[in-house]
């Protein structure tokens, strides 16, 4: 098993870490970072600043909210 991760995204914006090494699982995509687990870590933690699915945001958004 690899030590270098990446970070993905799935169809409703939601972040996780993979390994390099391995397939993707289905629905997921890469975002574009690598490295360490940390360090892919701290990127989600950064950028992700709203934990609500796209789906959701979208819908609050349509209603007004």
């Amino acid at each position: 098993m690899s030590d270098t991760y990446r970070v993905v995204l799935n169809d409703e914006e939601q972040y996780s870490i993979w390994w390099t090494d391995r397939d993707l699982p289905l629905g997921w995509h890469e975002e574009g970072t690598v490295g360490s687990r940390e360090d892919c870590l701290q990127h989600i933690e950064r950028v992700w600043t709203d934990m609500r699915p796209r789906s959701v945001r979208e819908a609050r958004r349509t209603v007004g909210h």
